[in-house]
C-alpha cells in the first residue's frame, strides 16, 4: 500500500489532491460515522477524519496502489481513534463532564431506541473485535476489506467478527 521509497507512488500535487479529493468525496461520510463509533464527541470525530486526510495527504505520494487507499485511510482513522481515546482515559479523571453533542438532523432521523445500546456494547467490545465488527456492519466492508485494512488475515477477521458479535449478543440479552 504505501511504499519505502518514492519511485513508484503517485507523482505530482495533482494527482495527490485528486486522490485526496475523491477519498473525502466518496468516503467522508463513513469515515465520521466510523470514528463516531469509537468517540463519544462529534465534533473530536470530525477532528479525527481531518487529521486522517492530512495524514494521509501527507503521505499520498508514498501510495503505489490507489486501491488500496481507501483501505490506508480507514486504518489511519481507527488509528486515531485508538489514539485520542487512549489519551482521553488520562486526562478523564480531570475534567468536568463535556455536554452531550445535539444531534444531527441525520442522526436524530435515523437513530432508534436500543441503538445506543448497540453502541455501548460495540465499545465494550475488545480492540481488534470492535474493529471487524464497525468495519463489517457500519461500512459494510467484505471480509478482504477488512484484513486489508487491519492488517490481518481473512480467518482472523472472520473469528474476531464470530467473537465480538457473540459478546454483543450476551451483553444485549442481559440488558433485556
Amino acid at each position: 500500500m504505501v511504499s519505502s521509497g518514492t519511485t513508484a507512488g503517485l507523482q505530482g500535487v495533482a494527482s495527490v489532491d485528486a486522490l485526496v479529493a475523491t477519498l473525502f468525496r466518496d468516503e467522508g461520510t463513513r469515515l465520521l460515522s466510523l470514528a463516531r463509533l469509537f468517540v463519544d464527541d462529534r465534533t473530536a470525530a470530525e477532528d479525527l477524519v481531518q487529521e486522517a486526510f492530512i495524514r494521509l495527504a501527507r503521505s499520498a505520494h508514498r501510495i503505489r496502489d490507489e486501491e488500496r487507499a481507501a483501505a490506508y485511510l480507514r486504518s489511519i482513522v481507527i488509528n486515531l481513534a485508538r489514539d485520542h481515546n487512549r489519551r482521553g482515559l488520562v486526562s478523564f479523571r480531570h475534567r468536568p463532564p463535556a455536554a452531550p453533542d445535539a444531534p444531527s438532523a441525520e442522526e436524530h432521523a435515523t437513530e432508534t431506541e436500543g441503538r445506543q445500546e448497540v453502541v455501548e456494547a460495540l465499545r465494550a467490545l475488545p480492540k481488534r473485535q470492535r474493529d471487524c465488527v464497525a468495519l463489517r456492519y457500519y461500512l459494510d466492508l467484505s471480509i478482504p476489506d477488512i484484513a486489508e485494512t487491519l492488517g490481518v488475515s481473512t480467518n482472523s477477521v472472520k473469528t474476531h467478527l464470530q467473537r465480538g458479535l457473540r459478546s454483543m449478543a450476551q451483553t444485549l440479552e442481559t440488558k433485556q
